[in-house]
């Protein structure tokens, strides 16, 4: 997801270089979304694995 957002950052830099504003405006929104979700989908991710290191340290015990 993270690589989609780069991609879609570029081609609106590209694309707002080369005077295209509805594209550049399309795309860097199309980004800026994706980028939240892989945010959101991070920090999910990161505490989830923290919770689970901890219930694996509970069932060795």
């Amino acid at each position: 997801m993270l690589k989609y957002a780069i991609i879609f950052a570029i081609i609106s830099l590209i694309a707002g270089a080369l005077g295209f504003g509805g594209i550049a405006a399309g795309s860097a929104g199309i980004a800026k979304i994706l980028f939240g979700l892989f945010l959101i989908l991070a920090v999910i991710f990161v505490v989830l694995a923290a919770l689970g290191v901890g219930a694996v340290n509970k069932a060795l015990k």
